[in-house]
């Protein structure tokens, strides 16, 4: 049964060969490993491969149309022992043993290709992440020969039939082996496989219908995006041989390290130093954020090393969504090293008026950093 290449494609029977190429490039994309590296979307990507390369090709098409599948008659359809590779019982003992050999029903490959995909990394600082931002960079990829307008010929003529494979694409040749005569097929070297040549290829691109070329392109950063992401700007990426439609260019995203914050998701973590006055007696602190803005926080009286002090609101703005990320600052008590006579003739009487001992903490007892921990793990 032939294979419904418009229902893979998601097309009319009577689209277009531009909406084709849009609907192509469309699953393309989605099922493209490099986006879904699953089993299941490596074999959705080579359906519509397969549809895409059928309905671009007008002979092709054509036989789709009138109810038959051109790619099955390329693998062996139904009938025949396809699984060999050949179209049946015949052709392999023509293979081993020689035989009239008649060209090839695999054909010809379109010329026009459609083009790959190319990926970018771009590095963005915190603060471009937070507020967002336009980038400018610099891709050298392949586009339309603008001498020939894609079509490769330098009168930008027709294609004639191969001369040398019939338009067929390929050749075959006979090879002796110790099995007697081995029947090859392998792609025309004249036409390289099309089935067509140019007979006056374009000065600029050789007849490849594209050119390298280095561009500037503008890509737009948008606020809340994180380290490893990529922005997708479609029918950026490389023109396909032929002046085929081009591919995308993907954009990764590489955050470089702040001196100040650590991202954690939506969040971002800073440590403050506190001296141990300033934790037991509380005090406040400010710190400027991301878009530059001074926020206040505050160390309540007593506060121990290690506390967080989390305002809510003020973290890295959520992509694709409403609101910001929470500012979390890990406190860090300082304790002096140097003391002169009087900073330590104070401490004393402070040490003498309190009359604390130093303890060991037994299970259960206390609020320090090892109860703190068996809180947080449920021990």
């Amino acid at each position: 049964m032939a294979r419904d290449y418009y229902g893979i494609l998601g097309v009319d029977r009577s689209a277009s060969d531009q909406e084709i190429k849009k609907a192509y490039r469309k699953l393309a994309r989605k099922y493209h490993p490099d986006v879904n590296p699953s089993e299941e979307a490596a074999e959705k990507f080579r359906e519509v491969s397969v549809a895409h390369e059928v309905l671009t090709d007008p002979e092709k098409r054509r036989i789709v149309d009138m109810g038959g599948d051109p790619m099955e008659q390329a693998t062996g359809g139904p009938g025949g022992f396809g699984g060999f590779g050949g179209g049946g019982l015949g052709d392999i003992f023509e293979a081993f043993f020689g035989g009239s050999g008649g060209p090839s029903s695999r054909g010809p490959r379109s010329r026009v290709q459609p083009g790959n995909d190319a990926l970018l990394r771009v590095a963005v600082t915190l603060e471009e992440a937070y507020s967002g931002a336009k980038k400018d960079i610099t891709v050298d990829t392949a586009v339309v020969c603008d001498h020939c307008e894609g079509s490769g010929s330098e009168s930008k003529a027709a294609p004639v039939t191969c001369d040398n494979c019939g338009g067929a694409g390929e050749v075959q040749e006979v090879q002796r082996s110790f099995l007697g005569n081995v029947l090859t097929t392998r792609p025309c070297p004249k036409c390289s496989g099309f089935g067509e040549v140019i007979t006056d290829p374009c000065k600029k691109c050789g007849g490849d219908g594209r050119v390298k070329k280095r561009r500037d392109l503008v890509v737009n950063i948008p606020a809340g995006i994180n380290d490893g992401m990529r922005i997708r700007m479609a029918g950026q990426g490389e023109v396909g041989h032929g002046g085929g439609p081009a591919g995308d260019l993907y954009v990764e995203i590489v955050t470089r390290p702040h001196k100040v914050f650590v991202r954690d998701g939506d969040n971002l973590h800073l440590t403050v130093r506190v001296p141990m006055i300033d934790a037991a007696l509380g005090t406040t602190f400010t710190v400027d954020n991301l878009a530059g803005e001074e926020l206040t926080l505050e160390v309540e009286a007593g506060t121990q090393p290690g506390e967080e002090i989390r305002l809510s609101g003020a973290g890295m703005p959520r992509l694709r969504a409403e609101g910001n990320g929470d500012l979390i600052a890990h406190v860090d008590v300082t304790v002096p090293t140097e003391l002169d006579g009087h900073t330590r003739e104070l401490l004393e009487k402070i040490r003498d008026h309190r009359g604390e001992d130093t303890a060991v903490n037994e299970e259960g007892e206390g609020t320090g950093f090892f109860s703190r921990l068996r809180d947080r793990f449920g021990l």
